[in-house]
């Protein structure tokens, strides 16, 4: 396993002293920043700098550093006439980026082959986003970028054992909803070859594997380990985890002055914190505490629905793709039973009975998390809800998520991002996805028509496609969140696609 140095090892000291110096407005500036030089070099003249007290922070930067520009837009100029999907087709080439060179004291892991980033402030791949991505590349004929993409994940497991929260070294410690497996199947739909499931069934094996590590060693209901806890004697489900108990590098000065903000103990904000990053959601009402605290941030106290659903499907296309290569019958019997359990071990645990919703599940306290989030959508996703359960959740979503923008993250206004009055392109696909498959097109064609249209309106009056979306109020822009609203924006493009494609295919059934 290759190893990568963390900003704040390479560079001790004057990282510290950039991310609280008040420079740069964006905290993930300077550890995207690219050395001019040895980076040893580098840091010995900064210590000597500092010694002689001569040293010019500002001016030491721009000599030693190339520093990524914030904010910066993609490029929109594109022939007058052209629809927006006709753009956005085009669009992809301004958000692709060729293979990495390692650079020495850079935090970019390179990749070997080209691979799409959302845009805006994120200027390398990131997991979860790529599997919507590639939605809208599949509808844009670009076989080809998903097939590199997959491939760039697949040197990531090879390399580092997973696939982590995006290609930069202060990632490493934690990934993002595993959606590999589910980037393997519709590569292998989109090629008409099969043959793309043995290809990564390795690759596939391994990222599962680093989500259930130390199942098998967990000897007692109630103990836990890492991203797996005992639920009973026969089940074992997951949470989100963070490897490290530091305060983010790109987010270094936020998350110290929100462990000021509170008594507990700053390692447990910080682990807190970092899982919640892993979750995509970061940050929502549905991890803290006190909906507005986000000192209160208890991530890893709770089982989350999408991420046992999530590795539930990654159990699925394991026992699929061992029965196609023809593998041994006791191994796939016993991969069936490891999903069956967590099917069953989600139903037991997750499901409110009484309100016909799915719900996290609180370790500490023992019980259902009574605050409904769109992830109560995912068991619909894959199909393993009941037709009951399915019809209850989707009544429970069609009156209190679907706005006239689209489906809310949450119910509650806590003014972080993962919550109201946001929607995001991911969980919209999610809830599409969920209505068709329990019967509810007329919902799944209302929900794809509000989503698009908002998207429409807004790059008519702005000429961005946006990270996320005010879907209460459709004049407001969306906000919350550590940084302001981004423009690019990979998922957003992905699904408005893939949207639009399904909604001209229904016109022409009727």
């Amino acid at each position: 396993m290759k190893y990568f140095r963390q900003p704040e090892f390479v560079y001790p000291g004057l990282f510290e002293l950039v991310q609280g110096s008040g420079l740069y407005a964006d905290s993930k500036t300077f550890v995207d920043a690219i050395p001019k030089r040895n980076p040893d070099d580098i840091l010995s003249d900064f210590y000597r700098a500092v010694k002689s007290g001569r040293l010019n922070l500002k001016g030491f930067l721009s000599q030693n550093f190339i520093v990524p520009e914030e904010d910066v837009e993609p490029d929109m100029s594109h022939e007058e006439g052209l629809s927006l999907e006709e753009r956005l087709h085009q669009r992809w080439d301004l958000l692709t980026r060729a293979p990495d060179e390692e650079v020495e004291g850079s935090s970019l892991i390179p990749l070997p082959n080209p691979y799409v980033v959302p845009g805006g402030r994120f200027r390398e791949v990131y997991y979860w986003d790529s599997y919507f991505t590639m939605l809208g590349l599949k509808e844009s004929g670009r076989i080809d970028l998903i097939e590199s993409m997959v491939e760039n994940f697949a040197y990531l497991i090879r390399t580092l054992g997973h696939i982590p929260n995006g290609n930069r070294t202060y990632f490493i410690s934690r990934s993002q909803p595993p959606f590999f497996a589910k980037m393997v199947e519709l590569l292998a739909e989109a090629k008409s070859d099969d043959k793309v499931y043995e290809k990564y069934l390795t690759e596939i094996w391994v990222e599962y594997l680093f989500w259930i590590e130390g199942e098998e060693e967990i000897p007692l209901p109630g103990k836990y380990y890492n991203r797996v806890v005992r639920m009973d004697d026969d089940t074992a489900l997951n949470r989100y985890w963070d490897d490290e108990n530091e305060p983010r590098a790109e987010a270094y000065i936020e998350d110290v002055e929100v462990s000021e903000k509170s008594r507990r103990y700053p390692e447990k904000i910080f682990r807190n914190i970092r899982a919640a990053c892993e979750s995509g959601w970061d940050f929502s009402s549905r991890w803290l505490y006190e909906p507005d605290q986000l000192k209160t941030i208890q991530t890893i106290a709770l089982i989350p629905v999408d991420l046992n659903v999530l590795i539930g499907e990654t159990e699925r296309i394991i026992i699929e793709s061992m029965e196609r290569i023809g593998e041994d019958s006791f191994v796939v019997n016993r991969m069936k039973n490891f999903r069956k359990n967590r099917i069953e071990g989600i139903d037991r645990y997750c499901w409110d009975e009484e309100r016909g919703i799915f719900l996290d599940y609180h370790i500490k306290f023992k019980e259902k998390n009574d605050r409904p989030t769109l992830a109560m959508l995912y068991p619909l996703w894959d199909k393993t809800a009941t037709q009951t359960q399915g019809e209850r959740v989707l009544k429970f979503v069609e009156q209190n998520f679907l706005k006239p923008g689209g489906l809310v993250t949450t119910l509650v206004h806590s003014g972080q991002q993962w919550d109201a009055p946001n929607g995001w392109a991911p969980l919209q696909w999610i809830g599409f996805e969920a209505m068709i498959n329990y019967g509810r097109l007329d919902l799944a064609k209302t929900l794809a028509e509000r989503w698009t249209r908002l998207n429409e309106e807004v790059f008519e009056k702005t000429g961005k496609m946006l990270e996320k979306y005010n879907v209460e109020d459709l004049e407001t822009e969306a906000g919350g969140g550590e940084y302001p609203v981004q423009d690019g924006f990979g998922w957003t493009n992905g699904v408005y696609l893939a949207m639009k494609a399904w909604l001209r295919n229904q016109n022409k059934l009727k």
